[in-house]
């Protein structure tokens, strides 16, 4: 399935029933009083965020959605049943927004979390509701309410503790796939990793969870290559690590351009604690007072917000227990993976003395 992580959607609230407009009748009843029923509750349009799901592409193809409508009231002071809520599954890391207003309705960032978008419309009361004492047989009712109507924009923003950013070949892929289970695309060419990609990094018995962001070229802050449609996943990340490419011209030249389109896009990204991995150390031939200027340079670059800098081959596997061990370092609270794992564990059932 094609990775959507952004698209927009038309939610209705199901309309309300109608009240009813009814007089009790019997054998020896001939005039009794109202009682017509209350019109059922319209459903609401509710975002349950869920594991189960990755993307939103199953929004691609149904663009309208909406809850059941009320039921209309009946007689014999009989109220209408309440119209079936719609629950519509989209993955934990989903920011909803209003389309119209731009007002953020929230941002489901946990498992299981939820929230109704579009509220149905009220039933209306039956005539029973409105007799009084000098009007004792009024023959009329309330219409139900229309639900609420929003046009809702989806944004998928993915939760992940760290984040690997670099350029195009960079060696992104290869390494979440060498420290992870994921099994990326990989191939030696510019974007070959097309969507995010997560892996889970474990240690004894810690967890963390790791983002692949596509690779960020010049201008991509301002739409180039991929554009903006990923930096938005590197927003949610607690460390951010640079994976630069041991083979090029500049790797300080490149940190310099991966940082300023952080900063173009969002400011707030380049003040993160990083992490500085140079990769593909079997293709060049390693010199310590190379290695010692450059690492100084990336240093400077990082402006004390990167201490750690560690060559790497992930492709001969070289230099992975390093990183491993001083990443997990960066973390010496829970991570979104831990958390990730606690909510999804089965609740213990206790059993009687």
């Amino acid at each position: 399935m094609k990775f959507i992580d952004s698209i927009e959607i038309l939610i209705r609230g199901g309309h309300g029933g109608s009240g009813a407009v009814s007089f009790h009748r019997a054998k020896y009843v001939p005039k009794g009083g109202p009682d017509g029923g209350d019109g059922g509750h319209g459903g609401s349009v509710k975002f349950l965020a869920t594991n189960r799901v990755s993307t939103l592409g199953k929004f691609r193809s149904k663009k309208v959605y909406g809850a059941r409508p009320g039921e209309a009231g009946q007689k014999r002071n009989r109220s209408g049943a309440d119209g079936e809520h719609l629950v519509l599954q989209v993955p934990v890391g989903t920011v909803i927004t209003d389309a119209d207003t731009e007002e953020i309705i929230a941002d489901l960032n946990l498992p299981e979390s939820t929230v109704i978008a579009a509220q149905g419309g009220r039933g209306g009361q039956g005539n029973a509701r409105f007799a009084n004492s000098i009007n004792q047989a009024p023959e009329y009712a309330q219409p139900g309410m229309p639900g609420e109507e929003k046009r809702i924009l989806l944004n998928l923003k993915l939760i992940a503790d760290a984040g690997l950013v670099g350029l195009p070949n960079a060696g992104k892929s290869t390494l979440l796939s060498k420290v992870t289970a994921n099994q990326a695309k990989i191939g030696a060419y510019a974007f070959t990793t097309l969507n995010p990609n997560l892996g889970v990094l474990e240690n004894e018995d810690r967890r963390i969870l790791m983002a692949d962001i596509p690779g960020i070229i010049e201008g991509a802050s301002k739409g180039a290559g991929l554009g903006l449609s990923f930096l938005r996943h590197i927003e949610r990340v607690r460390v951010i690590i640079y994976i630069l490419d041991l083979t090029s011209v500049d790797p300080a030249a490149d940190l310099r351009m991966l940082r300023m389109e952080l900063k173009h896009y969002n400011p707030e990204l380049t003040e993160r604690p990083g992490f500085i991995i140079l990769n593909k150390l079997d293709e060049i031939d390693y010199d310590e007072q190379f290695a010692s200027e450059l690492a100084q340079a990336l240093k400077e670059e990082m402006k004390g917000l990167a201490e750690d800098i560690v060559f790497i081959s992930a492709k001969e596997e070289a230099g992975l227990n390093e990183f491993k061990q001083k990443l997990f370092a960066c973390f010496p609270e829970t991570t979104q993976a831990e958390r990730m794992i606690s909510l999804n564990a089965p609740e213990s059932v206790e059993s009687p003395e």
